[in-house]
């Protein structure tokens, strides 16, 4: 019979237990400044290219850096070396480790998913209104809602 591998155990029998999955961490996002500043000297007499320099800003600012411990900040750093070398350079062989190493740090909604990281915004914003569109020639136009309310009685 066709099929993908041998039929499932019954789960009483079954030599290994999976444990109850991870919960999800959640960070509120406060745009808050967080971690250090790009390091002069690094790089000798040339300065972080100004690229390189946002990039590091937006992963200071970003929610998941609430959760970042000193060795994250480091590879991070490390990274950074890269995203300057790629942009200086112009060494984009270097894109698709900067992207994996970026992942690791949630860098994208489906990474985010993956590491089980939740991020909320503020409470206190609210959300923005739809502007209303106006329609050339339409002034006697009402929205929805109000028809719906003088039909319904």
């Amino acid at each position: 019979m066709a099929g993908r591998g041998p039929a499932p155990k019954d789960p009483a029998h079954r030599r290994r237990r999976n444990t109850a999955p991870m919960p999800a961490v959640t960070v509120e996002s406060d745009n808050q400044l967080r971690g250090p500043e790009l390091p002069f000297g690094v790089l000798g007499d040339e300065d972080w290219h100004p690229v390189t320099v946002e990039w590091w800003d937006t992963w200071r600012r970003s929610p998941q850096a609430q959760v970042f411990t000193e060795t994250d900040w480091a590879m991070l750093l490390d990274t950074a070396l890269m995203h300057h070398t790629m942009w200086t350079r112009q060494k984009l062989d270097l894109a698709g480790e900067i992207r994996l190493r970026a992942a690791k740090f949630g860098a994208t909604t489906e990474d985010r998913l993956r590491l089980k990281l939740q991020v909320s915004t503020p409470s206190q914003i609210p959300a923005p209104e739809p502007a209303p569109v106006a329609m050339p020639g339409k002034a006697d136009v009402t929205d929805l809602a109000s028809r719906r309310a003088r039909l319904s009685g």
